[in-house]
């Protein structure tokens, strides 16, 4: 015998519990200060409670102007299965977004450029504000969200040179990473960009690898500098792709940086596969020290970024923006440190990290970072 079914409870069926009307329920369970007196709101309360009534996400946007969702856009749809940070910056932001009331919303978005990127998101109001990771120089659509006034905060330097962003000094810390080769004696440094110089964070971390060695008066040879796509398999392709182009054995160079550590695993593997020992041969550094990176064989030397801290320091400043909070623009830059295991074959030592916050115009009063 088939059970009976419940009966759909709609707010309708609570105002008709509370003797209230529709709109009072709606401004009741969506608390908007319409002067409802207490007496009435407990009595809205308690139907709601009684009836099991949940209101849909429908209902609420309609009645609140808000969806009450916060998007992630991955610039590259392929990344959600290659970047080790990915999990932690959904993590962070949907930590955040449930503690202070929203959903999460991960979306892909592999054309910036195209004439609608960020429309149906945006202009169908699916959500209250956007978080973008590792946003690309090329994007032009990002920066007209963010001239038009809409919550927008860039893990990344955000494209255009304006609004509110969270990451690292990317160019300090390549600088450190190179610098702690340099001082181990190596003076032919390879390096792999983990994707497309087309992603800031990635020509950032190029251009302090180059510094470096500038100051160093050690040589800067572009025959040395190659580009993965995120995942481990490609920085083994790219590794192969040096190892052919220079075409010696032993290769060229002694020593090797890559601006992320999935990367870096997938170019250790290729040395040793090429018959190389890491670091005798070949020493290896990092970036990021994702998880793994103390289990890689050997350990990698790594840069430690705050991973998880820049994630939901993110998702905070943009719930403060969609609800709201005068917060003049900001770009705030964590702090890392240089992790040392026995991938570069130098013994652990402390060093220094970089600056922690760089404020592109002054806080307005009672904002907060």
């Amino acid at each position: 015998m088939s059970r009976a079914r419940r009966p759909k409870v709609t707010s309708h069926t609570v105002a008709e519990r509370a003797g209230v009307s529709r709109t009072t329920v709606s401004f009741v369970l969506n608390d908007r200060d319409a002067g409802i007196p207490e007496e009435t709101r407990a009595r809205v309360l308690r139907a709601a409670a009684e009836l099991d009534y949940v209101p849909s996400a429908a209902a609420q946007t309609l009645a609140s102007g808000q969806a009450r969702t916060l998007g992630l856009v991955v610039c590259q749809a392929r990344h959600l299965l290659t970047d080790a940070f990915l999990p932690q910056a959904v993590y962070g932001l949907t930590q955040v977004a449930k503690d202070r009331g929203y959903r999460t919303l991960v979306e892909p978005l592999d054309d910036v450029r195209a004439p609608h990127a960020y429309q149906e998101l945006v202009r169908a109001k699916q959500i209250d504000g956007l978080l973008v990771l590792n946003p690309r120089a090329d994007d032009r659509r990002l920066p007209e969200l963010i001239d038009e006034g809409f919550p927008v905060v860039t893990i990344g330097r955000p494209p255009g040179g304006h609004g509110h962003s969270l990451d690292v000094d990317n160019v300090a810390a390549a600088h450190v990473a190179t610098a702690h080769l340099l001082a181990l004696g190596h003076h032919r440094i390879a390096h792999l960009g983990y994707g497309s110089p087309r992603f800031t964070t990635v020509t950032e971390r190029l251009a302090g690898y180059r510094a470096a060695l500038e100051e160093a008066g050690a040589p800067v040879d572009d025959a040395l500098v190659a580009f993965a796509d995120y995942s481990a398999a490609s920085g083994a392709e790219a590794m192969r792709t040096l190892l052919a182009r220079t075409g010696t054995a032993p290769p060229p160079f002694t020593a090797l940086f890559c601006s992320n550590d999935t990367v870096a695993f997938g170019a250790m593997a290729a040395l040793r596969d090429a018959g190389l020992c890491i670091p005798e041969d070949v020493a290896v550094v990092g970036f990021d020290d994702v998880p793994l990176a103390a289990y890689a064989a050997p350990p990698l030397t790594t840069v430690r970024s705050p991973l998880l801290a820049m994630a939901e320091s993110a998702a905070n400043r943009l719930v403060d923006l969609v609800e709201g909070l005068a917060i003049a623009e900001i770009a705030t830059l964590l702090p890392t440190e240089l992790v040392v295991r026995a991938s570069c074959g130098g013994a652990p030592d402390p060093m220094p990290t970089t600056p922690t916050t760089v404020h592109a115009t002054p806080l307005l009063e009672g904002a907060t970072p």
